[in-house]
C-alpha cells in the first residue's frame, strides 16, 4: 500500500498575513487607533489651539486648512459644538459654516472608512440584540434616510452614528450626502453663535441660541418615543393554518 502524501502545510507568511488580516485583529487595531485617539484628544486638547491659539487669518487657504484639522477632530472625538463655535468666531458665519460642513464630512468619511474595513467583519456577527438588529435593518434599507434624520435630530452622537453606519450594509455616497445635507442646520446655529458671541443681545444670536435649544429637545422627545416603541414586544407571528383533506377524497384524487 502506499503511504499518504503529507498535505503541503501553507508558508509562515501566509499564515502570518492572514492572521493579522482576520476580522479579529482588524477589529483590534480598530480599537488601538481610536483608544489613541482618544488619549491624544485628552492630552493635547486640540480643540483648544482650534478655538484660541488659531492664527486669525483669512483666505481659502486658512479654511480649507482648518476644515481639514476640524475633519481630524471629529475623528478623534472632540466634540463637534466647540470646533462649530470656534469656526463661526474665527471665519465668520459664511466661511465658519463652510469650514464646518466640509470638516464634519471629512471626519465622517474617516470614521466610516475606518469602521468598514476594520471593523465590518468582526461586529456584524455580534449583532443579536433587538436594539442593534433594528438600527442595523433601518440603517441598512433605508440608508440615506436614516442617517439624515439622525443628522438633523442631533440626539445621537456623531462617533455612534458613524460607526453604527459603518458596521450596516450603507454605502458610501448615501452615508455622506446626507451627513452634508444634514448637518447643515444645527451646525450653522452654532458658527453663527460662535460669529456673534460678542453680541449675545443681536437677533442672529438669539435665534441661532434657540434653534439649539429647540433642536435638543426636539431630538430628546423623538429619542424618548423610539426607545418606548423598541420596547413594546413585538405581535406574535400567525401560527401557519393546516388543511386536513379527508380520506376518502384524496384517494379520489
Amino acid at each position: 500500500m502506499l503511504a499518504p502524501m503529507p498535505r503541503p502545510t501553507a508558508p509562515f507568511a501566509a499564515r502570518c498575513s492572514r492572521a493579522l488580516l482576520s476580522p479579529r485583529s482588524r477589529l483590534s487595531l480598530l480599537a488601538l487607533v481610536l483608544l489613541t485617539a482618544a488619549t491624544l484628544v485628552v492630552l493635547y486638547e486640540p480643540q483648544r489651539l482650534l478655538a484660541s491659539g488659531w492664527p486669525r487669518t483669512g483666505g481659502a487657504g486658512a479654511v480649507l486648512l482648518f476644515g481639514l484639522a476640524y475633519g481630524l477632530c471629529t475623528a478623534a472625538f472632540v466634540p463637534r459644538p466647540v470646533l462649530n463655535l470656534a469656526a463661526g468666531a474665527l471665519f465668520g458665519s459664511a466661511y465658519g459654516l463652510t469650514a464646518a460642513v466640509a470638516g464634519t464630512v471629512l471626519g465622517a468619511g474617516i470614521s466610516f472608512t475606518l469602521g468598514r474595513v476594520l471593523g465590518q467583519d468582526a461586529l456584524r456577527p455580534l449583532l443579536r440584540g433587538r436594539w442593534l438588529r433594528a438600527a442595523d435593518g433601518q440603517l441598512s434599507r433605508h440608508g440615506f434616510r436614516s442617517m439624515l434624520a439622525i443628522r438633523l435630530f442631533p440626539g445621537v452622537p456623531f462617533a455612534a452614528a458613524n460607526y453604527c453606519a459603518a458596521v450596516s450594509r450603507m454605502g458610501y455616497v448615501p452615508f455622506l450626502l446626507a451627513t452634508a445635507i444634514g448637518t447643515v442646520p444645527n451646525t450653522a446655529a452654532y458658527v453663527v453663535a460662535g460669529a456673534r458671541a460678542g453680541e449675545p443681545g443681536s437677533p442672529a444670536f438669539l435665534f441661532s441660541a434657540g434653534f439649539i435649544v429647540l433642536s435638543g429637545l426636539a431630538a430628546a422627545v423623538v429619542a424618548w418615543r423610539k426607545r418606548h416603541a423598541l420596547r413594546r414586544p413585538s405581535a406574535p407571528e400567525p401560527a401557519p393554518v393546516t388543511v386536513q383533506v379527508p380520506a376518502s377524497r384524496a384517494v379520489a384524487g
